[in-house]
């Protein structure tokens, strides 16, 4: 299924990807810095959603309180249903 997302605070405009047995795939930013976001893209693809979201969530891009790599994290958590949030938190505690 192909989750669809609208980033808040960064030049991204929209954010698409697949996730299927928690591996993200077909990741696609829209907008932003090419180079960086077609990078992140690549890197994220046949990844762990969990995997990504720990790695991913809490980058800021310049003073911005936020990033595409944070908000790709956001989308994701969003992509996921509950039960995938509540085991995140109970992993990081």
């Amino acid at each position: 299924m192909t989750h669809t997302y609208n980033p808040m605070g960064v030049c991204a405009m929209q954010i698409t990807f697949d996730i299927e047995n928690n591996i993200v795939r077909n990741v696609n930013i829209f907008g932003g810095c090419a180079g960086n976001t077609k990078g992140i893209s690549k890197l994220c693809e046949g990844r762990d959603a969990r995997e990504l979201i720990g790695l991913l969530e809490g980058i800021n891009c310049g003073g911005k309180g936020t990033s595409c790599p944070d908000q790709l994290a956001r989308a994701i958590k969003k992509g996921k249903n509950g039960n995938f949030v509540a085991r995140l938190r109970c992993e990081r505690v």
